[in-house]
């Protein structure tokens, strides 16, 4: 591999697709433990407050203030097969450690009128490659946290329609690291960290409509979210002759995130049953180029357009509840999306695929007020790749476990 060449960008991008893309990553939408339960549809019903995030216009059919505050630990690792030597890398991944909180509120009761305040984190994870493995001039290791804060107001127009909305910021801590092709006189590599605060705005618009007392349909968008990465920090480990060559400082970058429409349809069979549908149209053609601008220039470290050529894509999610009894709910669920990443892109943070998951919940009430429900969400995919920048090639294993509980309070 060429050091001069080097595309120091590959990785960082990964990153940010990682902590925030809606349709394709190890986490989905892991914003409520009941609609987690259903596999992660929701979009027509109210849940509880956990419904600011999925449609802030259910909220308004909500009669009740009320918290729910959940958390959802992620464990993920992935498999890397070599395509020439057959060797086998691992990651050793930390615990992911998603949490969402909620609160909904209505000045009188049967208010028309509702305001909420929504804090989630929809992606927060670590990857950790085992030392030593053939892709480490990819990426070491990357570590992320995000959070987005939604203030959100929601009415109820008649009976049947209501509709909601709210202002979302966004709040990201990044760092990766990797190898690079250099290395000291005791045979360890030289080493390239990028760490960096990302901000971005947006808004989440929804809608609510009950067709009839047992059928009704949500509609929810989630509007594109621009992070921008401003003096971001460049750390580089190298051999004292290249110096020089990479030099600290800081760079700058921006990337688009995804707009995200979904349509989603509940039914309710009876007082036990109910059945939910969700269909997410995700904008991830807005990658088409990503570029990194460094403070300081040099041979080796140039500023950076690279392009990326995601596709849009569709997701489909489903599933349903039955009441047991008075105190206990059972929820199943499952989903299919499609991935954006194309041929040739696959990278060691997003080693992407189309994928199949299941989700199973239960929920309890603990008392007239309070609520305990928990939910497990599992999926595992394979892709064969080989990347067109980096040439790494070989196929991907990956599973995910995520089990979760959340506590909610009405008042």
């Amino acid at each position: 591999m060429n050091l001069k060449s080097l595309p120091l960008h590959l990785s960082f991008y990964g990153l940010f697709v990682s902590m925030l893309g809606f349709g394709q990553a190890f986490q989905v939408n892991f914003q409520g433990q009941k609609q987690q339960g259903m596999g992660l549809a929701g979009t027509a019903l109210y849940a509880d407050a956990s419904s600011l995030f999925y449609n802030p216009g259910a909220v308004a059919f909500s009669n009740e203030n009320s918290a729910n505050v959940g958390f959802t630990p992620v464990f993920a690792n992935i498999l890397f097969v070599d395509s020439t030597t057959q060797n086998g890398y691992r990651t050793k991944n930390p615990m992911g450690t998603p949490f969402q909180a909620y609160g909904l509120f209505q000045m009188k009761d049967s208010s028309a009128l509702k305001f909420g305040l929504a804090v989630y984190t929809p992606f927060g994870s670590t990857v950790q490659w085992e030392d030593g493995w053939i892709g480490r001039f990819a990426l070491t290791r990357l570590s992320l946290s995000s959070i987005f804060i939604q203030p959100t107001v929601s009415y109820r127009i008649n009976e049947r329609l209501g509709i909601g909305g709210g202002f979302v910021s966004s709040i990201g801590n990044v760092t990766l690291q990797r190898d690079l092709p250099a290395q000291f006189e005791n045979g360890d590599y030289a080493r390239a960290t990028l760490s960096g605060r990302a901000f971005g705005m947006g808004f989440n618009l929804g809608i609510q409509f009950n067709a009839t007392e047992q059928f009704s349909i949500g509609l929810n968008y989630r509007s594109q979210i621009n992070m921008k990465v401003n003096d971001g920090n460049a750390e580089f480990i190298v051999p004292s002759s290249l110096d020089a060559n990479f030099p600290n400082g800081t760079f700058t970058s921006s990337l688009p995130l995804p707009q995200v429409a979904t349509v989603g349809m509940a039914y309710k069979f009876n007082e036990k049953l109910t059945a939910v549908l969700d269909v997410n149209f995700v904008g991830w053609k807005a990658y088409d180029t990503l570029a990194f601008d460094y403070e300081i220039n040099t041979n080796s470290l140039q500023d950076t357009k690279s392009p990326r050529d995601y596709k849009n894509i569709f997701a489909f999610r489903g599933g349903a509840s039955y009441k047991i009894s008075d105190e206990f709910t059972l929820r199943a669920g499952c989903g299919y999306g499609f991935t954006p990443v194309q041929s040739g892109y696959a990278t060691p943070e997003t080693p992407d695929a189309n994928r199949f998951y299941g989700t199973f919940g239960l929920g309890y009430e603990l008392a007239e007020r309070l609520t305990v429900d928990a939910s497990l969400f599992y999926t595992q995919i394979q892709r064969a790749e080989t990347n067109l920048e980096t040439n790494l090639s070989g196929t991907f294993f990956t599973k995910a476990v995520a089990p979760g509980l959340s506590i909610t309070y009405k008042w």
